[in-house]
């Protein structure tokens, strides 16, 4: 592997650049556990190793690009999930951040529930076999047929989210010879500490029926009175990537005040409440997410709280992990390809995937780690961007950091806190093949998820 000389770019952190780094790390071969898989290390050669095997042989065997997922530590993570809120609550795994039916299975095993969003995520969820009746249906907009074939299947939920689709479901539920469980989502007018994309309780956004205004109240009137509906509960979720534990007590605060007032129109007292997901992980250092156990000793608290100051019952609590559980669990594997120093700014490194398998970046602004991954390095740190393959200039998978002076084609680097809202979100732009996801444990790896081949691509163009 050739390693030779180039210009170098910046290297000290008094006359970089502005950006989003901070001054290089001490050791450049570290690696930080917040942000990195549970069996992630480095072998006596430095290279990263992952559930007992070095990242050279997985890129020989699967190539690169590729999403490398620690099975150990997403089971460990869904149990701390499942142990942290007890049998007097319900976890329903996010599938919209990663789903297989490897992952499915995974679930089931540990004892979670899922939350789909779209027919293709039922359809996976039904087909690696998760019992209908521990799946919950969300969308904003779900189609006749989705619906249908939901209450067919019998889910154990569907969510709401619109005064249009309370007549839809409960019209086709009662063709069907059914009463469907559903639960009705508000948004509460809290204003999430997150990007603005992915805020999901103010009021002037896509989901949900707004509590402002009696319009919640009158959606829950509405429901009541349909045969095909069986209302069990309320459903908030405000936002994603979430530190701040005060956004759900105001959430919580005001989703109580609804059961209140349900309560005292209609005499009954729904008994059960979701506050959905959101929870923030560590992408980088600088970030301090709470552990499942902390976050369920609050929104309990919160809950039981509320209620007995409106002298309610306390509902059944359901929570909606998705990245919490799968996000730190992956790493994304790239191979170097071109190396770039700019004189006075900084160093491009171009590897072989970039926004096809990370769009995160581009559409968020999201802040990502990133280390050599093939090697160590004694070599002075220098500042760092690294890009894609494609025709963008936005093609940016780690906007800023600090890699090795001596990094250069053919080297492996790798990108942490991948696991979620990657390839879930991945595409085809300039049809590069969307990368594949590999599974490790206890020093085996196998394909969960296959790479595409442009044979997959050709097939759907029928011109």
């Amino acid at each position: 592997m050739s390693r030779s000389a180039h210009p170098a770019g910046p290297r000290h952190a008094d006359v970089l650049p502005e950006g989003h780094y901070s001054a290089p790390p001490a050791d450049l071969n570290a690696l930080d556990p917040k942000v990195w898989a549970r069996t992630v290390g480095r072998d006596e050669h430095g290279v990263l190793t992952v559930g007992g095997i070095d990242v050279k042989q997985l890129a020989e065997e699967f190539g690169t690009p590729a999403y490398i997922l620690d099975e150990a530590d997403f089971r460990a993570r869904a149990r701390a999930w499942r142990t942290a809120f007890g049998s007097d609550a319900d976890v329903f795994y996010a599938g919209k951040a990663f789903l297989s039916r490897a992952v499915v299975r995974w679930l089931h095993e540990e004892g979670l529930n899922l939350d789909v969003c779209s027919g293709g995520e039922l359809a996976t969820a039904l087909s690696a076999g998760m019992p209908a009746d521990r799946i919950a249906f969300h969308g904003n907009n779900k189609s006749p047929a989705e619906i249908e074939r939901a209450v067919r299947a019998g889910v154990g939920r569907i969510v709401l989210d619109s005064f249009q689709e309370i007549v839809r479901v409960a019209h086709i539920a009662q063709s069907l010879g059914k009463r469907q469980r559903v639960q009705i989502r508000i948004t509460v007018g809290v204003e999430a500490h997150t990007h603005e994309f992915i805020a999901t309780a103010h009021e002037d956004q896509k989901f949900g029926i707004p509590l402002a205004g009696g319009q919640a109240a009158e959606a829950v009137r509405r429901a009541l009175q349909l045969d095909g509906l069986e209302v069990i509960g309320i459903h908030s979720h405000i936002g994603s990537q979430i530190f701040d534990m005060s956004g759900f007590e105001v959430a919580a605060h005001r989703v109580v005040g609804l059961l209140r007032e349900i309560r005292d129109e209609h005499g009954i007292e729904l008994p059960e409440i979701d506050l959905g997901g959101g929870l923030g992980i560590a992408y980088t250092s600088d970030d301090d997410p709470r552990e499942p156990h902390e976050i369920a000793k609050a929104l309990t608290e919160i809950v039981t709280r509320e209620c007995e100051a409106a002298r309610l019952s306390t509902p059944r609590i359901s929570v909606e992990p998705g990245r919490a559980i799968v996000g730190p669990t992956a790493f994304t594997l790239y191979e170097v390809g071109t190396v770039k120093p700019l004189e006075g700014l900084r160093t491009y490194v171009s590897v072989d995937g970039g926004m096809s398998d990370n769009i995160r970046t581009a559409l968020y602004d999201a802040e990502y780690s990133v280390a050599l991954a093939s090697r160590s390095s004694d070599a002075e740190p220098m500042l760092c961007r690294v890009v894609g393959k494609h025709c963008e200039s936005g093609d940016i998978v780690v906007r800023d950091a600090f890699l090795p002076g001596d990094l250069a084609p053919g080297d492996l680097i790798a990108v942490p806190a991948t696991g979620a809202y990657c390839r879930s979100m991945a595409s085809n732009y300039n049809h590069v093949l969307r990368p594949p996801v590999v599974a490790v444990d206890g020093g085996g790896a196998r394909v969960i998820v296959r790479r595409e081949t442009e044979e997959d691509l050709l097939r759907l163009d029928v011109g």
